[in-house]
């Protein structure tokens, strides 16, 4: 079993060493502000259009488009997550696609050519993708990287473009993450660092994560993802429907027992509670209940909360201090030395 061992989070030559897992987290902004620039000109050539009779979206992040127009879209919207395209998109309806190289991308700008659909594509201009989707109603957004949340954005400025989504800023969005990328720094002790303070929460326990809102329960995801793979624990993001059990069936904590020496199937729970603001009242009292329940167990509650700035300001804010905090985990069990 990996051991935590919380002098790596202040070894500077161990950190140092982690730079695949934090550099990739600190260049967030950047890459976004350069995905952005790329785009400029088919952006400025998006304008309205008739009203789509929907909006289609497949791709990794299809599920953040869905989170973000559900509320504001004036059309339905779906994240379809299956090869080719529902039977009854044609002509009348937009066609988003993310995916790169894969073929599973591939398979769906060809059924949506094939049909006639407007088609907005994030692609690298070089990829099978773009030249697969090439068609007189096909926009192509040339992305140059492989991060999927700066292509999710980048779609997202564009639905805007075409009065479909939400007004977002780029330049804002990235000024977030290089905040997050300077509060997260390796070189910032505990103390002054909020994802080694949840990675030192977290360092025994097995990660449970919720989220209220639609953004803050689509972010716990993605957060319990990374968890999971810095870990190699089981971490469940879910409601607190879900999570009740988990946390009154805990066992009570043995204060004299050696952490050490415990099983990794006796490890207790810990709450990653995520807040940014947009809760509703339902989502309150369900916060509320779950930071009371664990309390009562003696589980430990970690919160990460941001509730200034636009919507996609504050996902992306608490997604990368989640991330960040994986990242500070996986360091500081001592998985990121081959």
């Amino acid at each position: 079993m990996d051991e935590f061992d919380d002098s790596r989070l202040e070894n500077h030559e161990i950190l140092r060493g982690a730079d695949p897992l934090l550099i990739p987290l600190a260049e967030s902004g950047a890459r976004l502000r350069r995905e952005v620039s790329r785009a400029e000109l088919p952006l400025a050539g998006l304008s309205d259009l008739d009203r789509p009779r929907a909006v289609i979206a497949f791709g990794p992040e299809a599920r953040l488009l869905r989170a973000v127009l559900e509320p504001v879209c004036p059309v339905p919207f779906m994240a379809w997550p299956a090869l080719g395209l529902p039977g009854w998109v044609g002509p009348l309806d937009v066609v988003v696609v993310m995916g790169g190289r894969s073929r599973e991308s591939m398979v769906v700008a060809h059924e949506a050519v094939r049909r006639g659909a407007r088609l907005l594509v994030a692609s690298p201009p070089d990829s099978s993708l773009a030249l697969q989707s090439a068609s007189r109603s096909t926009t192509l957004l040339p992305i140059g990287t492989s991060d999927p949340l700066a292509s999710a954005i980048l779609v997202l400025v564009a639905l805007h473009r075409l009065g479909l989504g939400p007004a977002i800023s780029p330049e804002a969005v990235a000024d977030a993450m290089d905040a997050v990328a300077e509060e997260c720094s390796w070189r910032n002790n505990v103390s002054a660092n909020p994802a080694k303070a949840i990675a030192l929460d977290l360092a025994e326990a097995q990660p449970l994560v919720w989220g209220g809102s639609i953004m803050a329960a689509r972010a716990s995801r993605r957060i319990a993802e990374a968890l999971r793979a810095a870990s190699g624990r089981v971490c469940l993001a879910a409601d607190a429907r879900a999570l009740q059990p988990l946390l009154e069936g805990a066992a009570p904590r043995d204060p004299f027992a050696d952490p050490f020496e415990e099983a990794a199937n006796d490890r207790r729970p810990g709450l990653v509670v995520i807040d940014d603001g947009l809760l509703d009242e339902a989502a309150e009292q369900d916060q509320d209940w779950l930071t009371k329940a664990a309390l009562r167990q003696d589980i430990r509650v970690s919160l990460l909360r941001h509730t200034t700035g636009g919507a996609m300001e504050r996902y992306v804010t608490i997604l990368l201090q989640g991330l960040y905090a994986a990242a500070y985990l996986q360091v500081g069990l001592g998985r990121t030395l081959s």
